[in-house]
């Protein structure tokens, strides 16, 4: 099976990870601000050194981009990207939306991702060409995505509403939610992996760094979903992400100005 050492890497990494995360979720941790004002804590630091520092062990040709500053760069033409604490202001509250995102990109594209949900024990993962899947204790399940084509009946996830003001399309974001049969923002990794899940039916984010959205975007096309970022583009690095079934690709496109 291709890819399969570095799956089994992944999966143990972000396991591990999930070890030393929640022995700071569990006791609470204090945060500091980052340049961009977005929280930090050693729990992220520590997850961040465990997993770049095994990888470059394991691959050490290959390249690591980590959201808390882990690099180096590829002399493999494939690189590790690293979210060590997605949704740390979740973690700091003691919500159990937070999970680890781990991805490998080779020759520019993502071909395997893990999302690992430890609060709430489900871990997403997916490989190119092999079907995404959702272990849950001993039950693995293959994920697929819904076929629902029609706003009424669909569920629409958004995420950073309160930034909506800023951006051309932001006059625009009631009317389009409005169409939907309900709304939720959940916060991006578990909104897309219901997505991807067939539990929900679109989710649509902008700010979006690639740490935030290669493993995610792996897992959803495996499952059949659409993803593209708000211009149309296949990219990681397009800040922003846009992932559904393929139904409901009239209307997202509409609403994101793209031709339909």
């Amino acid at each position: 099976m291709a890819w399969e050492r570095e799956l089994e890497t992944a999966l143990e990494l972000v396991r591990a990870a999930a070890s030393t995360a929640l022995g700071y979720w569990r006791q609470g941790v204090p945060a500091s601000d980052k340049t961009d004002g977005s929280p930090v804590t050693a729990a992220d630091q520590e997850c961040e050194r465990l997993i770049a520092g095994r990888l470059a062990e394991l691959f050490p040709a290959d390249g690591i981009l980590g959201e808390e500053g882990s690099t180096r760069p590829a002399g493999s033409g494939r690189r590790w990207i690293i979210d060590p604490i997605d949704g740390t202001r979740d973690f700091l509250r003691g919500s159990f939306l937070w999970c680890h995102l781990l991805a490998l990109e080779a020759d520019g594209e993502v071909v395997l991702g893990v999302a690992h949900f430890p609060a709430q024990g489900r871990l997403y993962h997916a490989v190119r060409g092999q079907g995404a899947w959702c272990v849950e204790g001993r039950t693995e399940t293959q994920l697929r995505c819904s076929d629902i084509a029609e706003p009424g009946r669909a569920v629409v996830c958004f995420g950073l509403l309160d930034q909506a003001h800023r951006y051309g399309w932001g006059e625009r974001l009631l009317p389009f939610l409005s169409r939907f049969w309900a709304v939720r923002a959940l916060g991006g990794a578990t909104d897309a992996m219901l997505v991807a899940s067939g539990r929900a039916d679109a989710y649509l984010e902008p700010g979006l760094k690639p740490w935030d959205v290669a493993a995610l975007s792996i897992i959803a096309r495996e499952a059949g979903c659409v993803f593209h970022d708000f211009e149309g583009r296949g990219t990681i690095y397009g800040g922003s992400a846009a992932i559904y079934a393929p139904g409901l690709a009239p209307a997202v496109r509409a609403f994101l100005g793209l031709p339909v």
